[in-house]
Parts: structure tokens; C-alpha cells; sequence
């Protein structure tokens, strides 16, 4: 048994020994999003791991090889998997096939946040190309889904 056994719940969905860290460093486009890494050491094949998008906020537009598994705990918001987008609440799940061009985003209100378990072993994020994003962009619903935050 090892001291992070159990890892009790703190107020705000944070966790003790768990840190708060920056979702992304770079250029990719998001607004206020945090990111705590739940379970991802060597002894899972899988990595859980908390988001936070903050009342109007997104994560990027993205998509990998691997699949998420997606759980929202708080919240409400919309999701894009590849054409289509859906609203979201506590408890929904998500699922997001390999190469799916997906995003969240928070509604005004309040914090969307949520679980997602990918590989321990995973590839880098694909950013759209122009040519993909403007074809995203053609698609009823998908418009829409971006205008609401440009």
C-alpha cells in the first residue's frame, strides 16, 4: 500500500496532493482552463485526469489517435465531436473516437468541469488546418457552436 492510497476530496472539486496546473502551454487557442492529473502513474495503462473550464471558457479544438473517455461532474455546457455538438450536464458521459475533431465549453453561468481517462501512453494533439477548420465551419450546428465564442 502506498501513501496515495486514497486521496481524500477537498472543497472547489480539488483533490488532496493533487496540483492545479496550467492546461496547455503554448499558442493552441483556449480560454481558462486548468487541468489535475487524478491517477496517471506507472502503474495504470490509463490516465484520469480533472478539467475545469471557467463560465465561457473552451478548450482547444483538437483530436489524437487515442480515445477519451469523458464524465461531466459540474456544470453545463456544449461539446463538438467531429460534426456535431451536444449539450452537456452533470453526469453525461462522452465519448471521443480516434481523429475526432473535438472541443468543450463552458456556458455563461457557471464552471464546466469534468473526468477524462485517455491512454498512459498517447500522441500529441493534431491542430486543425485552415482548410479543416473552414470545412468545420461550413456545417449547421458547428458554425454556430464557434461563432458563440469568437
Amino acid at each position: 500500500m502506498t501513501s496515495h492510497t486514497v486521496r481524500k476530496a477537498l472543497a472547489g472539486f480539488r483533490w488532496q496532493g493533487v496540483d492545479v496546473l496550467e492546461y496547455k502551454a503554448g499558442d493552441t487557442p483556449f480560454r481558462d482552463v486548468t487541468r489535475q492529473v487524478l491517477f496517471g502513474d506507472a502503474a495504470h495503462a490509463a490516465q484520469l485526469r480533472y478539467f475545469e473550464i471557467a463560465a465561457n471558457g473552451y478548450s482547444t479544438l483538437e483530436r489524437h489517435r487515442h480515445t477519451h473517455a469523458v464524465m461531466i461532474l459540474r456544470g453545463a455546457g456544449r461539446c463538438l465531436v467531429g460534426d456535431a455538438v451536444f449539450a452537456v450536464e452533470p453526469l453525461d458521459l462522452v465519448s471521443v473516437p480516434p481523429l475526432t475533431w473535438h472541443q468543450f465549453r463552458a456556458d455563461a453561468q457557471s464552471p464546466l468541469g469534468f473526468l477524462c481517462m485517455v491512454d498512459a501512453q498517447r500522441d500529441r494533439p493534431q491542430m486543425p488546418t485552415a482548410a479543416e477548420l473552414q470545412g468545420l465551419r461550413k456545417l449547421p450546428g458547428v458554425r454556430e457552436f464557434f461563432e458563440s465564442a469568437d
